[in-house]
């Protein structure tokens, strides 16, 4: 398990790059003609799966270990850009 903070400028990327892969997610499942409630579980669904797998990256031996605290990020993340991408249709 990793030993970090709440806070810190790799949080901000966590929760902005949630974002942005949850938004594209949706865009690109919309695109191949989903509806955009599916659309959007789909990106949401997508930026969490990236958030899960960097995380288990990071527990590999040489990795800094799992963070639940970065994990948290990414799903507010992608929560913020399912939200996003909702209120933009």
């Amino acid at each position: 398990m990793a030993q970090d903070t709440w806070t810190g400028q790799d949080k901000t990327v966590h929760f902005a790059a949630s974002a942005a892969l949850a938004m594209a997610g949706s865009a690109v499942a919309e695109h191949q003609n989903a509806s955009p409630a599916r659309s959007r579980n789909i990106g949401f669904a997508f930026s969490i799966s990236l958030g899960a797998a960097k995380e288990g990256f990071d527990s590999r031996a040489a990795g800094t270990g799992w963070s639940w605290k970065d994990f948290a990020w990414d799903v507010a993340g992608a929560a913020t850009g399912y939200t996003l991408y909702y209120l933009s249709d």
